[in-house]
């Protein structure tokens, strides 16, 4: 079979997404693309879910923290964009989601909009309601281990 020419072939834009979640959130690519095509199909529908084409092409998270690159067709970049905001969970785990740029190739996505590493974490045990808890530390940022969840908190509340 002959491939299509050059300008009939589906142009793409490549979403770099940075995640966050608790330190101890397991997420996989897998889980994270099902979530995606939930959410595109919940918010535009089947119609729109096939016009926006989203596929996730890069995937890279650990210890509560990575970023994704999201593939989308041209045009739908907005619809895209849209169906991200729409995710806070991924197989129960809370996620926080954001868009950090686009572009028109992986490379170039890489470049501009994705760390290579994300922020170093640091473990440490702190005073969190009169009591000594475990804790992991992130840019200003604490996640106090409660009994058996996390609490966001900063260094003002410790």
């Amino acid at each position: 079979m002959k491939h299509l020419p050059k300008h009939l072939q589906p142009r793409w834009r490549y979403l770099a997404v940075e995640l966050e979640s608790w330190p101890d959130a397991e997420i996989d690519r897998r889980a994270f693309q099902r979530e995606v095509w939930f959410a595109a199909q919940n918010l535009v529908g089947d119609a729109g879910s096939a016009d926006a084409d989203l596929s996730v092409v890069r995937f890279d998270f650990d210890e509560g923290a990575g970023h994704v690159i999201v593939r989308a067709r041209r045009g739908e970049v907005d619809r895209a964009r849209a169906v991200l905001a729409c995710l806070d969970a991924v197989e129960g785990a809370a996620v926080g989601v954001r868009v950090r740029g686009v572009s028109g190739t992986v490379q170039g996505c890489e470049e501009k909009y994705i760390r290579r590493r994300p922020e170093p974490t640091d473990q440490r045990n702190v005073v969190f309601e009169n009591a000594e808890r475990r804790a992991v530390g992130r840019g200003g940022r604490i996640d106090v281990r409660a009994d058996d969840a996390f609490v966001g908190a900063t260094e003002l509340d410790l």
